[in-house]
């Protein structure tokens, strides 16, 4: 398929990725729009892995308040450099973070903190459930293992469907930042407070 100038530009004013990318993608892709888009994303996640490493001491505290008061939330989002920390791109994803913790309350950032006593408890209540339904014991691991996904996916933060585009997880939209950006960027802790929810939840 001929890519055409017009293809070129279309794509550019969508994703700000230079000309000659966005002419290699939509070759890439045989002139499909979408196809391309994933394929400037998938670079651009390569140049984000490389910067994963980066001390990222910067940054800011967001602080967001829900539904005059009921939910409030506070987030902290590092980058490398105070320049970055003052960027409107970075401020806005900071602001989109605490809407994401706000409106899907994760209990963690990432799986790996998790508590082995916690994921085993899920487990059970997997296993419970599957014996329950009637599953066939051969088939109950997979089906353990793809509940305890779900739940992750749940409960971890970078592991939610982002609120506004279920098509991209959290950590999708982080990497994304981090390529247009071009710094390290981490969601370091965060707090969520419900009204009249228990302190010890």
């Amino acid at each position: 398929m001929e890519i055409t100038t017009e293809m070129i530009k279309q794509l550019r004013a969508a994703t700000n990725a230079p000309m000659l990318d966005c002419r290699k993608a939509l070759q890439e892709a045989d002139g499909n729009f979408d196809k391309a888009v994933d394929w400037l994303r998938e670079k651009g996640m390569a140049t984000a892995a490389k910067r994963a490493d980066r001390d990222a001491s910067n940054g800011v505290v967001e602080l967001y308040s829900h539904g005059g008061g009921r939910v409030g939330v506070i987030v902290e989002i590092n980058c490398e450099t105070d320049f970055v920390a003052r960027n409107e791109q970075f401020r806005k994803l900071a602001h989109e973070i605490a809407l994401q913790i706000a409106a899907s309350a994760p209990k963690y950032i990432v799986a790996e903190e998790i508590p082995a006593a916690e994921l085993e408890h899920e487990a059970e209540i997997a296993r419970a459930r599957a014996k329950e339904e009637g599953k066939p014991d051969n088939v109950m691991p997979k089906i353990v293992e793809g509940r305890m996904e779900k739940y992750k996916d749940e409960v971890c933060l970078m592991r939610q469907a982002y609120i506004r585009d279920e098509s991209i997880s959290i950590e999708k939209l982080i990497l994304q930042n981090v390529a247009a950006i071009g710094e390290n960027i981490i969601v370091r802790r965060f707090q969520r407070w419900e009204l009249g929810e228990s302190i010890n939840n």
